[in-house]
Order: structure tokens, then C-alpha cells, then sequence
């Protein structure tokens, strides 16, 4: 893997662990799921609601992008 694939992964799975953390403490709190319950829906949502990073080969040269719901296309970060 190279160094930009590493940094998308970390990117990635940083971004869906705060919001699996957030939205698992908020469902606990804010609803009436118990057991498994919790921590399936704070999974599917937030997988939902992550944002995508992607590493990619191009003409100039490896790049890093990111897509996201809230965004409008595609966004070069390096």
C-alpha cells in the first residue's frame, strides 16, 4: 500500500468511528432501542453519513479524493 492509500484508509475509518461513537451515544440516550439494536443502527447510519476517501493513480501523479453525501461532486485533498 502506498502512502496516500494509508492515509485514505486512516481517513475513513477515523471519520466512521467518530460518528459510529457519537451516534451510539446519542441512540442510547435519545431512544427506546436496547440490546444489539444500538450498535447495528449507529453502524448503518454511520456507514451511510461517512465520508469516502479514495487514493488514485493519475496523469499527475497518486491523488487523494474524497466524496461525500453532503458534498456536491468530488473533492481533490492532494
Amino acid at each position: 500500500m502506498t502512502k496516500l492509500q494509508i492515509r485514505a484508509l486512516i481517513y475513513q475509518l477515523g471519520c466512521f468511528a467518530i460518528l459510529f461513537i457519537g451516534l451510539r451515544f446519542l441512540l442510547a440516550q435519545y431512544t427506546n432501542l436496547s440490546g444489539l439494536w444500538i450498535p447495528f443502527t449507529a453502524f448503518v447510519v454511520g456507514t451511510i453519513l461517512s465520508p469516502q476517501f479514495q487514493a488514485v493513480k493519475t496523469k499527475e501523479g497518486e491523488r487523494l479524493f474524497m466524496k461525500w453525501i453532503f458534498m456536491k461532486g468530488i473533492k481533490v485533498l492532494k
